[in-house]
């Protein structure tokens, strides 16, 4: 039995203009696919969004220039995910991950640091802060 893959392709950190030349027509065969996206702020990581067209989602993003993200990216990459729940769980997984731009809240179930962690890390900072002093 063949083991199905999360995801099949990417295109990784393309530059925003992409959609600004007469190259266009070929960026949005390579892009036609669902997945996941991420917007880059230079090389920082700005916003996650998933879509049933990465083309058609990314484009908006870039061409829309009353579009709340419109001018806050230069970069972006973008995974070919055919199952929707899969695009789901990883763009949780990179929302809940990374420092972003977006409202939504993942629903990921927290773990906990344990309490008696917890109280061990504070003694180790207490202990630190007292030996700087």
């Amino acid at each position: 039995m063949k083991k199905e893959k999360v995801f099949s392709c990417a295109a990784q950190m393309w530059p925003r203009l992409v959609f600004d030349f007469e190259g266009k027509a070929t960026v949005e065969e390579c892009l036609q696919e669902a997945g996941v996206y991420v917007l880059f702020r230079n090389d920082q990581p700005y916003y996650v969004g998933k879509t049933t067209s990465l083309f058609d989602r990314i484009n908006r993003h870039a061409t829309m220039t009353k579009g709340f993200y419109c001018h806050f990216w230069n970069y972006f990459s973008a995974f070919v995910i055919p199952n929707p729940k899969h695009r789901d769980e990883i763009e949780s997984v990179l929302i809940a991950s990374m420092p972003i731009a977006n409202g939504a809240t993942p629903k990921i179930e927290k773990i906990p640091l344990p309490l008696d962690v917890t109280r061990r890390m504070r003694e180790i900072r207490m202990r630190s802060a007292a030996q700087d002093e």
